[in-house]
């Protein structure tokens, strides 16, 4: 192609004036934040939560608690970095607030490093939900290794704490990582309870406002979305209201279900495959769709 061609498109495509959302510029040398960097974040604390599945290491809690110490250092470093990076984006740009954004970044981090314990904690119940719920499971070992859910879970364990600490960004970057390696879409701003467990898990959908129990089971293709949402006099969407389901204790709800709106599934209940639920279901109640199978209606 001749050059003045490539110059003549090269020129369209750097036109800042038509195109001003799709460009960013750093300030005060703030980048945007790294996607590559936040794996390694959470590869590193991958490592942490759950030692000697990638690679070896010595049953020696005095060895073991040096390299966890190593390890927890450098996370810090690069955790304050990119939630530095992630503030930078939304403070409005000027030199005081860039200040501010590193001060606010430090304590962000510290107060992440110091959840971790209890992350785990929770991560060790989501791994024996795993094991229990599925009867195709051999061992916990198999369950770390192989099951989308605890991937996800370690993703969004991560990311919920950060996004309560007010790294949203940063939080929404991690957990569409985890989106585009499993197919499972968790906003980390949903309450999980403990004891999660998602089976199979490609389509699961779950929104920013959704709220979920305790011992609670999805399946694949499960959607827990918003009905509609109401606009403001300019006509755009209003931010932060709750608008998706609440779930309660102890649901079993199956493959394909859609479950729309702030609304509430009472503890104990299960719903069944393909249904469309827009409406408070009690406590202890079974949704089943109806089927046609040999001429004949049945509840399955």
């Amino acid at each position: 192609m001749d050059k003045v061609y490539l110059d003549d498109i090269a020129n369209q495509l750097s036109n800042i004036d038509n195109h001003k959302i799709l460009n960013h510029y750093a300030i005060h040398g703030s980048p945007l934040p790294s996607r590559s960097d936040l794996s390694e974040i959470v590869e590193i604390l991958d490592e942490i939560f759950f030692p000697g599945f990638d690679g070896l290491y010595e049953k020696n809690k005095t060895s073991l608690t040096e390299l966890f110490s190593m390890k927890l250092e450098f996370v810090y470093s690069l955790l304050n970095l990119q939630v530095r990076r992630g503030k930078c984006l939304t403070c409005h740009r000027d030199l005081k607030s860039t200040l501010q954004c590193e001060k606010e970044s430090e304590v962000i981090a510290e107060k992440f490093l110091k959840s971790m314990p209890l992350i785990k904690g929770l991560l060790l119940k989501d791994v024996k939900a795993a094991y229990n719920g599925d009867p195709a499971s051999k061992s916990y070992e198999e369950v770390i290794f192989c099951y989308p859910s605890i991937k996800v879970l370690t993703h969004y364990r991560i990311a919920h704490q950060l996004h309560l600490l007010g790294a949203e960004l940063i939080a929404r970057i991690i957990m569409e990582i985890a989106h585009s390696q499993t197919g499972i879409d968790i906003h980390p701003g949903a309450q999980i309870g403990d004891s999660f467990f998602i089976d199979h898990g490609t389509g699961v959908v779950i929104g920013e406002t959704a709220i979920i129990g305790n011992n609670v089971r999805l399946y694949q293709g499960v959607t827990l979305g918003a009905k509609s949402f109401p606009l403001d006099v300019s006509g755009n969407p209003i931010k932060g209201i709750a608008r998706h389901p609440i779930i309660e204790d102890n649901v079993i709800i199956y493959s394909n279900a859609t479950i729309l709106g702030r609304i509430t599934i009472g503890e104990n209940s299960v719903i069944g495959g393909n249904t469309w639920v827009t409406e408070d279901v009690p406590a202890n109640s079974k949704l089943f769709n109806e089927n046609i199978k040999n001429g004949k209606e049945v509840n399955l």
